[in-house]
């Protein structure tokens, strides 16, 4: 409680000083005719067991993350959303991000590479999970934390340890071990936490070696697990880069063959969990910059077992990509920003039913003090010009 209060006291503080911070002279664009705050949400309200609730997921929030993330976290607010998942990939590490330039020049300043080095992932923490204030916010790891040279696994283990091992994942850690009567495991960059009979589990495909035998055997653990309780109704698996064989097979896990190994056998366990043991199975990844609905819609796994329920929401503020074709999916968009919003228990529905949609931002959703901070102009750029979608193009497919 202390400290959520805490980071909801430095949230305002941050935020009340964010357009101070931000000078600039006639050369940068137009400021908004803005308040410089950025009011933060308070803790939501406990889940009541059985009732419908919401929570919310991307990934992807290097570039641009700086101004829509705040605006993720609005819309969750909004919401009235359990949590924020991210999905990997804080900042972009090989190459500044936009924001950050931007940041620096409305200064008056010059960002050079080790400044950037030295402080993209402190940017992250205070541009873009600041503005969640109460809601809790669960952190994945992508390829982008694991640039050589520059960034690895143990670094970001080391930088956020605080999210690796928040009091949800601290909780779960402990009652696992209690169950199985062995010492707490250390945090690890991959984890789960359960939730009104659903097992959200987090799977870290960051670099080629992965999944590795050990992350494999503890996901297979944990699935025995799930299949043999009857108070886990419910599965939802997040990563970074999507299981093999999906729509964006070129950018995912059959990058490598270690990757292509373990994805397979990760999915057929899945399908397994879903086709014999009648759980609900929804999977969810990032790492391609643009929204997708039913990515495992293809030959191979029409033909190898069947279509699990997969979404790709690469859209938290990354220069956005264009579809893969061929294209089978129900829904897919480009050149978009936003979240996946989760429904559990909807109204009507079996328990443990997982409803999502995605809801899309606009320019306008980009909080005042956001948009004062980083100027109009800049803002415009982001929704406009970051992505490689040239204009005509096709954006979307319903």
């Amino acid at each position: 409680m202390l400290k959520n209060i805490g980071r909801l006291f430095s949230a305002l503080f941050l935020f009340s000083a964010f357009g101070a911070a931000l000078g600039c002279n006639c050369l940068c664009g137009e400021k908004a005719a803005a308040p410089a705050t950025l009011l933060v949400p308070p803790a939501p309200t406990a889940i009541e067991p059985g009732k419908p609730w919401h929570f919310t997921v991307s990934g992807d929030s290097r570039n641009c993350g700086d101004v829509v993330m705040p605006a993720i976290a609005q819309g969750a607010a909004q919401d009235q959303a359990k949590f924020y998942w991210h999905l990997g990939d804080l900042r972009a590490i090989y190459d500044f991000d936009e924001d950050m330039l931007q940041d620096y020049k409305l200064k008056g300043k010059h960002l050079n590479i080790s400044d950037y080095e030295r402080t993209a992932w402190d940017n992250f923490r205070q541009n873009q999970t600041v503005p969640f204030g109460g809601i809790p916010f669960f952190l994945g790891i992508g390829n982008h934390e694991t640039v050589d040279g520059l960034k690895d696994r143990e670094k970001f283990s080391k930088e956020f340890a605080d999210f690796l091992n928040s009091k949800e994942l601290k909780q779960q850690r402990e009652t696992d071990a209690a169950e199985q009567k062995q010492p707490v495991a250390l945090p690890k960059t991959y984890y789960h936490w359960a939730m009104d009979g659903v097992d959200f589990i987090y799977l870290d495909n960051a670099t080629a070696d992965q999944f590795d035998a050990d992350q494999v055997k503890w996901f297979e653990q944990r699935v025995a697990k799930d299949r043999s309780d009857e108070a886990i109704r419910t599965v939802v698996v997040g990563m970074h880069k999507a299981l093999p064989y999906s729509i964006s097979q070129g950018h995912s896990m059959n990058e490598t063959p270690r990757g292509e190994e373990s994805g397979k056998q990760v999915y057929q366990d899945l399908l397994k969990l879903q086709n014999e043991n009648h759980k609900r199975v929804y999977v969810l990844a990032s790492h391609s910059h643009y929204y997708m609905e039913d990515t495992f819609n293809t030959q191979y796994w029409r033909s190898n077992g069947g279509v699990l329920p997969g979404w790709i929401v690469g859209t938290a503020g990354a220069h956005r990509y264009p579809l893969p074709e061929p294209n089978s999916a129900r829904v897919a968009k480009t050149n978009v920003y936003g979240y996946l919003l989760g429904e559990v228990n909807p109204p009507g529905q079996a328990p443990g039913t997982i409803r999502f949609a995605f809801k899309e931002l606009k320019e306008q959703d980009v909080p005042p003090a956001v948009v004062h901070g980083f100027t109009q102009e800049f803002v415009h750029w982001c929704f406009v010009d970051n992505t490689d979608v040239k204009p005509g193009a096709a954006a979307s497919k319903e």
